[in-house]
Order: structure tokens, then sequence, then C-alpha cells
């Protein structure tokens, strides 16, 4: 049997409402995208690294620093939309990790672990959990995730799960916060890809929410890394921040 191949995607899309062009946004004078990419690569756990846009000034950018970017739908309406159509015309590659193009400062060790869940063949889809900080359980921008004894996903949510009914009980649970990192299964992504939205899902405005709705099991690698989105012009100057240290 031929080895299995592993290949990242980093969705880039120029149209954003809250910022046009953000994967071409230049942060400490290289454009986000590139940051990305170059994470991606460092990890050194991915047969390939591919951009997956709509756009053709992404496309030449990345061109120019040396990657290679694949021209999706611009109808996607996510990106795991747009991974899903890059691994649909490439049956020769099994696991596809879906990196977001907004975090240039994603953590290579956490990529590692992502992509190392899948040395499990029972694996078929999995994502990343770092330790919730207490001053981000009431914050509905910092998802939640509640896992079973083997590291599997119960449920995420925006809310503060899970709740602790005896205060002398609070020490005893472990708390979560997931990053949106994911991992599948070439077959697992596509079939994911051809669902509708599901109610818990639409409610949450959690698209992982659509895989336990419809009964697959998702693998929670931990971590420690953290990461600074990019979601408005003004967070380049945090994340520049962070990479001076």
């Amino acid at each position: 049997m031929a080895a299995s191949r592993t290949v990242a995607v980093i969705p880039a899309r120029y149209a954003s409402t809250r910022f046009p062009g953000k994967p071409l946004a230049l942060i400490a004078g290289r454009p986000m995208v590139e940051h990305v990419w170059r994470r991606c690569e460092e990890a050194r756990v991915f047969d390939e690294v591919v951009v997956a846009t709509d756009d053709a000034r992404i496309q030449e950018v990345v061109v120019r620093f040396g990657g290679t970017a694949v021209m999706t739908s611009p109808d996607c309406a996510t990106g795991t939309d747009r991974v899903a159509e890059v691994a649909r015309a490439r049956p020769d590659v099994d696991v596809w990790v879906n990196v977001q193009g907004d975090e240039p400062l994603v953590d290579p060790d956490s990529l590692r672990v992502l992509a190392g869940l899948f040395a499990d063949p029972e694996v078929r889809m999995g994502t990343l959990v770092r330790p919730l900080e207490a001053i981000e359980a009431e914050s509905p921008h910092v998802v939640k995730a509640v896992l079973a004894l083997n590291g599997d996903a119960l449920y995420f949510s925006r809310s503060p799960l899970p709740f602790v009914r005896e205060a002398a009980e609070a020490g005893t649970v472990k708390r979560w916060a997931h990053l949106g990192l994911y991992g599948y299964r070439r077959e697992t992504l596509l079939w994911l890809a051809g669902l509708g939205a599901t109610p818990l899902e639409q409610a949450e405005k959690l698209e992982q929410l659509r895989a336990l709705e419809n009964g697959l099991r998702i693998r929670c690698g931990k971590v420690t890394g953290r990461t600074v989105a990019v979601d408005i012009p003004e967070d380049v100057a945090r994340v520049e921040a962070a990479m001076r240290g």
C-alpha cells in the first residue's frame, strides 16, 4: 500500500466585509498569507502546502513568494468548502489539514500535533484544544470544548461549559478552549462538505457541530500554543507586537 499523503490547505478569500484583501495585508513586510504558508512549511509534516483562493491577485502573490496556489470557485461558502474543492480533484491525498489564512502566528508545533492524530487509523477528523483561561470562560468569542476521556470531542459551545454544580468539584474538571484548525480523511471531508447545516451548528454558529450532529467523532489534540487572529485592520499591529515578543 502506498504511503499516506498529508496536505495543508490555506483558504484565502479576497472579499471580506470587515477587511477586504485581508490575505494580502502586510505584516512585518510580508503578506499575511505568506506568514501562514511559512509556518506550515516549518512544521515539516506536510507533503504539500497549498493556498486555495478565488482571486488572481492572491494567486499571483503566492506564486511570487514561491508557494503553490489553486484557484477555487467564488461560490464556496466556507473555508471547508474551499478545501473540499481542492481535495475532490486529488484522490492521491489521504489527509487534508485546513489552516486558516488569518492566523499568521499559527504554531508549527500545533500543526505537528494535528497531523499526528492521523497516525491512528481510526481517526476520521481531528482538531486542537488548549487550556481555557479563567478570564475566557464567559466570552462567547472563545469556543469551549468538552472532551471524552479518550480525547474525542463531546461538544463545542460558546457558553461556559461544562457547568459545575458543586463548588467542591470545580477543580476536578479540565476546561478547554478550541483552536479552529481541522484535519480530515479525504472521504470524510467530502462527505461533510456535502451535508446541509444542522440545528446546533446554526444555533451556535460553529461549523464543527455539523460533524458531531451527524455522528462523526472528532479527535482533539492538546496543545499550549496561542495565536492572534486577524479579523480587522487593527489586528495587524497586535500581530506585529506579538512577533516582536
